[in-house]
Order: structure tokens, then C-alpha cells, then sequence
């Protein structure tokens, strides 16, 4: 990229550069997140379970850079992120949902796979080919009011290149700061590397588990404790 290419012959001055690119993640620097959301740009936040690489979901340029920078095949789906549960019904389909399952399971460590719908407004060039999405509402206060403040859903994904280990912490994935906009720092997470728990609704009355992640058991109760079946059938 530009930016390593400017610092080759000058180590000093790239390490303070890169530098610069970090931020605390408190709300005092949401305002330029917003900016650079805007403007197509990809940043790396901290979560309640990994860091990511957000960018806004309706915004080609930008979702491409993610899967540029990840070095990831444009058929791995990518999921979104929303500021609130509320928000979910304006990218998915949740009507088939027992009453109180969403604000149940979230906000926390789970990514609920729903279809979107004729109403959603994604842009119909977010994982093309594919009539469902992955939605998260982290227990992360900081990348909350960052989606409530860019005005659309976030694309979301693990900070790291493709098949590499996922980033608990900035330095995890420091080789890759010089493609974000900016670096938000919350510091070593505390969930280990698992990720989240991904668990798809997308068919009435049934639920099946994708990935087990971080919260496997509790998304599990909470399920069931909502009369919903867990779905056998193989694909």
C-alpha cells in the first residue's frame, strides 16, 4: 500500500506513523470513525469477543478493501453490525421470531444468521449470491455508537489475514494497521480467540448452531427456553 511504500527507507518514521493511526476505543473519538466510515474507509475496533475491520455495509469500495486487506475469497460472507436490537428488522427478516429471543440473546457474543427479505436495505452487493446475513449486536459499547452513528449497518470481520489466528489485541494484527483509517485500541480482550457464537433462525421454529464460538451453552439455553428445536437435518 502507499503508505508502507512511503516509509520504506525510513523505519523511524514509518513506526511513528503507524503509531498514529491508534486511538483509545471511547466515545471522545467516535466522531472521526464516523468521518471515516463516510468516506469508504475501513477501521479496526475492538468487540466483545475478537477485534475487526468495520467498514459501512453499503459501501462497495469499502467492503472491498476488507476482503483486499484479509487477502479473503469474495465467497466468504461477510456479517454486518448494528447499534441496536430495534435495528436488526431494518436488514433481516425477524418476524418468524418468538417474541423477546433477539433482546435475549443480544447484545453479546452471538452472530444470528436471518434471511434478508425483499424490504431490507443492504445493498444487494454484499455477499452476492446468498439470500441470508449474519448480524451481530456486540456487548461492546464503543463499536455500538459507532454503528448507531454512521447511520447504516457496519460489514464486520475478524481482524487478521484469511486462515491466520484471530487479534485480541492491537499488536495481534499490527501488520496490518497501515490499511485501516484508524486503530481503536480497547486492549487485550478477554474472551480467548473463539469468537463468536453463530447460530442460524432463518427457519420457523428451528435453530442450528454453525459455530460453536464463545457462548455455544448459553445461546443454547436461551433458545430452547424460547420453544425453538434444534435442527438436524444435513445440508
Amino acid at each position: 500500500m502507499q503508505m508502507a511504500q512511503s516509509f520504506d527507507n525510513n523505519d523511524t518514521g514509518f513506526v511513528e506513523n503507524k503509531f498514529a493511526l491508534v486511538r483509545p476505543a471511547s466515545e471522545a473519538y467516535a466522531q472521526e470513525a464516523f468521518e471515516a466510515l463516510r468516506t469508504g474507509k475501513v477501521i479496526a475496533v475492538p468487540t466483545d469477543t475478537l477485534y475487526g475491520f468495520a467498514c459501512d455495509a453499503c459501501s462497495l469500495e469499502a467492503v472491498n478493501r476488507i476482503y483486499e486487506i484479509k487477502g479473503r475469497k469474495h465467497t466468504s460472507p461477510l456479517a454486518i453490525c448494528v447499534g441496536d436490537v430495534s435495528d436488526i428488522k431494518r436488514y433481516a427478516v425477524t418476524e418468524h421470531l418468538p417474541q423477546g429471543l433477539l433482546e435475549s440473546l443480544l447484545p453479546g457474543p452471538v452472530t444470528v444468521v436471518l434471511k434478508r427479505g425483499e424490504s431490507s436495505i443492504l445493498e444487494k452487493s454484499l455477499n452476492p449470491g446468498l439470500d441470508s446475513i449474519g448480524v451481530r449486536v456486540p456487548d461492546y459499547n464503543f463499536i455500538r455508537v459507532i454503528a448507531r452513528g454512521s447511520g447504516s449497518a457496519l460489514a464486520l470481520t475478524s481482524a487478521n489475514l484469511s486462515g491466520q489466528p484471530s487479534s485480541v489485541c492491537i499488536k495481534d494484527f499490527e501488520n496490518l494497521w497501515e490499511h485501516c483509517a484508524y486503530v481503536y485500541d480497547g486492549g487485550e480482550l478477554p474472551s480467548g480467540r473463539a469468537g463468536s457464537t453463530v447460530v442460524d433462525l432463518t427457519s420457523l421454529g428451528k435453530y442450528k448452531i454453525l459455530r460453536p464460538g464463545s457462548a455455544k451453552e448459553e445461546t443454547v439455553t436461551i433458545l430452547e427456553t424460547h420453544s425453538l428445536v434444534e435442527d438436524t437435518a444435513t445440508t
